[in-house]
């Protein structure tokens, strides 16, 4: 990994990318969106301040872990601006997202439950499958081929 010398107080997008691990279509995307940003030399080029790294860090932890962008654009919004996310504010951020996570766990472990069924039948009804109509949702109201055709009925009109 290359070495910055501690004089140097912005990054070229080039060299934020190779100390981060983020591609550098990455953090063009990161900043579209909001999450870093940069200023602009005279010649139009990007240059990031060292704390930027931090927040490269803190926006790719938050992904693995199944955190949308624009939820943590929410986060990184409530920090004071410029300032870099502390140790302290990933533990709070990620205790509020604790019970998003064990949700989306929840989901994805009755998924995986479900899905060896799904396959061994093939049908996909509406009115039976738990992957097309989890907790049967449209069961209490018609079955699944009547609601496909009611549903293309209504968009073709």
């Amino acid at each position: 990994m290359p070495q910055i010398h501690e004089k140097v107080h912005e990054l070229t997008v080039g060299q934020l990318a190779a100390r981060s691990g983020a591609a550098v279509s990455a953090l063009h995307f990161y900043e579209s969106k909001g999450l870093i940003t940069s200023r602009r030399t005279s010649g139009n080029q990007r240059r990031y301040t060292r704390d930027t790294l931090r927040r490269v860090a803190f926006v790719r932890a938050a992904q693995r872990v199944g955190i949308p962008l624009a939820t943590i654009r929410e986060a990184l919004a409530e920090l004071p601006e410029e300032r870099t996310p502390t140790k302290d504010d990933w533990a709070h951020l990620s205790e509020a997202w604790r019970s998003e996570l064990d949700e989306r766990i929840k989901q994805l472990n009755r998924l995986r439950d479900h899905l060896t069924d799904c396959i061994g039948c093939g049908c996909l009804s509406l009115d039976t499958c738990v992957l097309s109509n989890p907790d049967d949702i449209f069961g209490e109201h018609r079955t699944g081929s009547r609601l496909l055709v009611e549903r293309r009925g209504r968009n073709d009109e």
